[in-house]
């Protein structure tokens, strides 16, 4: 088997193609920043992300944005991430910023095998309650 094949997707080989090998695995920056999304919404503490009003326009439209609030920008092996988010009220914010920047890193980095040089979090704003919003 081809060494350079093995363990592929997820390999520490992203973006790279050598010239005897056809095989080249390419992720979309729209794929790591759902995969960001998902991940920090899933911490205790989170409200939800912050969109601006391209995010708000594509809720009013009934399309659920699951990359909301997220930037990435990524290169050959590497990813930055940004996440704009809202936090609940009561919640430790360096605490939460910590947890979404571990479960961020380790849920991107173990599904794409590029590695998370930095997530940056930038809390947009404070929610007092989650009542009559239907869920989370």
């Amino acid at each position: 088997m081809n060494p350079k094949a093995e363990g592929f997707p997820g390999t520490d080989r992203v973006g790279e193609e050598d010239a005897g090998d056809a095989r080249s695995l390419k992720i979309s920056d729209d794929v790591v920043a759902v995969i960001a999304g998902v991940a920090a919404t899933e911490v205790e503490g989170v409200a939800g992300m912050s969109g601006g009003i391209v995010g708000d326009i594509t809720e009013i439209l009934g399309r659920k944005n699951l990359s909301k609030g997220v930037k990435v920008e990524v290169g050959e092996r590497d990813v930055s991430i940004d996440l704009f988010m809202v936090v609940k009220y009561g919640a430790r914010i360096p605490e939460v910023a910590r947890q979404v920047q571990e479960r961020v890193k380790e849920a991107v980095e173990n599904m794409t095998g590029l590695n998370v040089v930095e997530v940056n979090i930038h809390v947009q704003g404070i929610t007092f309650s989650q009542e009559g919003k239907g869920g989370d």
